[in-house]
């Protein structure tokens, strides 16, 4: 992988659906080690802003550069160092967990062995690593789903409410996950409604409301009062 970067810029990122805009001339920038918090009620332009970043979607205009390159620039060396947990999960529900994660440990040009143990054990699904995942809770589809995002080891991770169905205990477990990534040079940015879990967590807070920018800040007490005061709810 040789698209390797330190830092995610969105330069005035418009995106137009049709007549409708989803997100308007957004700004902000990110480096390694940070957890930024896209935060906002639904509807405010978080998923568009990650499917943007993720180049999933194309801005209508304005620019995301990846360490100075855009997408277009790198094409798919940038791809390869971004990991995604999106509102669909991306898995095979007809396969084993193992079975997901050996299958795209494969298209990301690496050995199954040990990376996908390491993934099930990371997900507390070794128990049930042969069983069909559409045996599974939400909750266990979306730590598969995380752990196959993480595969292959991404610079940036992007997450649009990764806490989804989880149960306190794998909500903990997901935090200190992600805090881990952030340690080790990992661009973390995450969209979520949840004040209550992205406090503690984020590093930085970008809120968005009626899909512009009208905060970002760092991180700190009284997140949920400047919330309300910039939304409104």
């Amino acid at each position: 992988m040789t698209a390797d970067f330190d830092r995610v810029e969105a330069a005035e990122v418009s995106r137009n659906f049709g007549r409708r805009r989803a997100v308007t001339r957004v700004s902000f920038s990110v480096g390694r080690g940070e957890v930024l918090g896209l935060l906002g009620p639904n509807g405010a332009g978080k998923s568009t802003l990650i499917g943007m970043l993720a180049t999933l979607v194309t801005p209508t205009s304005g620019t995301i550069r990846y360490g100075g390159r855009t997408a277009g620039d790198a094409g798919p060396d940038i791809r390869a160092r971004i990991g995604l947990l999106a509102h669909e999960l991306y898995l095979y529900p007809e396969l084993s967990a193992h079975q997901n994660l050996e299958f795209f440990a494969q298209l990301y040009g690496l050995r199954p062995d040990g990376v996908v143990g390491a993934a099930l054990e990371s997900a507390g699904l070794m128990d049930r690593s042969h069983d069909a995942v559409s045996s599974f809770s939400r909750g266990m589809r979306q730590k598969l789903a995380l752990e196959r995002a993480l595969l292959h080891r991404p610079r940036l991770v992007l997450l649009d409410e990764p806490f989804t169905g989880l149960d306190d205990s794998a909500v903990t477990g997901v935090s200190e996950r992600l805090r881990r990534l952030a340690s080790e040079g990992a661009i973390v940015i995450l969209a979520t409604h949840d004040l209550d879990l992205a406090d503690g967590l984020v590093t930085r807070v970008a809120i968005v409301r009626d899909g512009k920018l009208v905060s970002d800040e760092p991180a700190g007490g009284g997140l949920r009062g400047r919330y309300r005061t910039l939304v409104g709810r």
